[in-house]
């Protein structure tokens, strides 16, 4: 099975799944990977990356207390299945700290919108008993309350939705556009990288897109089915947007003060220049959503190519400066009273080098465009 498509699980689904390996690898010394990943329903890369989980959990942090499992690759070892016998189990104290932060906590989950209600109803089972054995210890939590934030709600539809298999509608702001826009989406599943987003696939775009979740400004959950096509999970730990080798190519000359360009954008190359800089080719699915690296490049860099993006760039910057001259005229008439408006500070923010503004913030990054050109 390795290599093949992953069903789309969430994360509870995976903690489920993690729990019932516990049982079924203690009681089957030296199973083989392929058995046990036909068993579960999943790859081989699946299941040893649960595998790669496992020796982190155990009934305390203590060297011995944790699940002692690993495998060569043909068949699965568990050396210390005593670690969570009944003569291993010891009562479980909690410092007063310790039970008011995990009361607190799970008080503000169980509040979430869209929790299953099973799952509700279990965490308040476990959140009593949890407050009984804490006696006075639980006095403080009743005094401490956590409000999530609105991303907090998104998040419930979308794992809902991914546990249910249903379609989304959102309404989605794209900080590349500056625009919002309505969609349907086939949840995939959710990922944290830096922000937490959903992995979907769109159907106004028909392809595979990434929403970061706090630019969901309204959600729905459909009645239609979550239909996504079969497509192989990309491995995001080393980045969210993994351009495709079809995806057209753009290339950009970026002075000393842009060569954060190259740390914070995956790219092909990245040619050193004799002035310090940098010249780096780099692709995209939408090579328009680049007019904003421009414009916070500003005379630090500038768009070499395709040619029809560099003069897309250079108008959006004219553009941006006439409106903010502008603005220094209206401003400085309405101090002044004299009508004389210079707009020197707008002179000022450009360069004809690159013809776009100055005052570059790499604090963005690439995840400024995680929508990959929507």
């Amino acid at each position: 099975m390795a290599g093949k498509p992953v069903r789309p699980v969430n994360a509870i689904d995976q903690t489920r799944r993690m729990l019932s390996l516990v049982t079924y690898l203690r009681e089957r010394p030296g199973a083989r990977v392929e058995d046990v990943a036909r068993a579960f329903g999943i790859t081989e890369d699946e299941l040893v990356s649960d595998l790669d989980v496992l020796p982190m959990c155990g009934t305390s942090f203590r060297g011995g207390d944790l699940l002692d499992i690993d495998t060569d690759g043909e068949r699965i070892w568990w050396h210390n299945p005593a670690a969570l016998g009944a003569e291993a189990a010891e009562p479980l104290r909690l410092a007063a700290d310790e039970a008011t932060a995990l009361l607190v906590a799970a008080r503000a989950v169980a509040t979430l919108p869209g929790l299953r209600e099973g799952d509700r109803q279990a965490l308040l089972r476990a959140t009593a008993k949890v407050e009984a054995a804490a006696g006075e210890a639980a006095g403080a939590s009743s005094r401490l309350s956590v409000t999530f934030e609105s991303e907090g709600g998104v998040f419930a539809d979308v794992d809902r939705a991914i546990s249910e298999r249903r379609r989304l509608w959102i309404r989605y702001y794209s900080p590349a556009r500056d625009e919002v826009t309505e969609r349907e989406i086939d949840p995939i599943r959710l990922v944290s990288v830096g922000h937490t987003y959903v992995e979907a696939w769109c159907r106004r775009s028909e392809a595979r897109r990434t929403f970061r979740l706090d630019r969901v400004a309204e959600i729905k959950i459909l009645d239609e089915p979550s239909a996504p096509p079969e497509i192989e999970l990309r491995d995001l730990s080393q980045a969210l947007v993994q351009p495709a080798a079809e995806d057209p190519e753009v290339v950009v000359e970026v002075g000393p003060g842009g060569r954060w360009v190259a740390e914070y954008y995956p790219h092909d190359s990245a040619d050193e220049l004799p002035d310090g800089g940098l010249r780096i080719t780099l692709r995209t699915p939408d090579p328009a959503s680049l007019r904003r690296l421009a414009l916070r490049l500003g005379r630090d860099g500038r768009i070499v190519a395709p040619s029809e993006l560099a003069d897309s760039a250079r108008r959006a910057a004219r553009e941006a400066l006439a409106a903010y001259e502008t603005a220094y005229e209206v401003g400085y008439d309405a101090a002044y009273g004299t009508g004389q408006g210079t707009g020197r500070g707008a002179a000022d923010a450009g360069d004809a080098g690159a013809g776009v503004p100055a005052g570059a913030d790499p604090a963005g990054g690439p995840h400024d465009r995680q929508e990959q050109g929507l």
